[in-house]
């Protein structure tokens, strides 16, 4: 409830609307702001270009096949006999060969990540199979963008 304001000889007359006023714009451009971050594209959206330069690239990666069924950031159903995988940023479709061990395997990139700092690959466990991932769970990889 807003209480009465008394007028004081001397002192600039408070006005409590104009104050809550002011807050509430004040407010409003915050969440505008707020907004507009919540806006940008996400790891899901992220679609960068290849470059010649980084045609291929190594480093560690697992791979998971517990969420059969379910969809993948491209939108497809997850196949964990598929020969797929998972990376931050190549495009959806994008064919990588990976080779672990001596043993090489064409898979499709359909879904995003891996979310664990050091690992460039999640692959689907059908792939994973194929180049003799699935005994440690993570390896040294090649991959070559095809």
């Amino acid at each position: 409830m807003i209480a009465a304001i008394k007028r004081v000889p001397g002192q600039p007359v408070k006005n409590r609307n104009a104050s809550v006023a002011l807050i509430a714009v004040g407010m409003l451009a915050l969440g505008a702001t707020a907004s507009e971050a919540g806006h940008r594209k996400s790891w899901r959206d992220a679609n960068a270009s290849i470059g010649s330069s980084s045609r291929s690239f190594s480093g560690k990666a697992s791979f998971y096949g517990n969420e059969s069924g379910s969809r993948t950031a491209s939108g497809q159903r997850f196949n964990q006999e598929a020969m797929t995988a998972a990376h931050r940023t190549l495009p959806f479709g994008t064919r990588v060969k990976v080779t672990h061990a001596g043993r090489s395997v064409v898979v499709t990139i359909n879904d995003r990540g891996p979310f664990i700092r050091g690992r460039v690959l999640d692959l689907s466990k059908g792939a994973a199979r194929a180049v003799g991932l699935t005994g440690r769970g993570v390896g040294h990889v090649v991959a070559e963008v095809q």
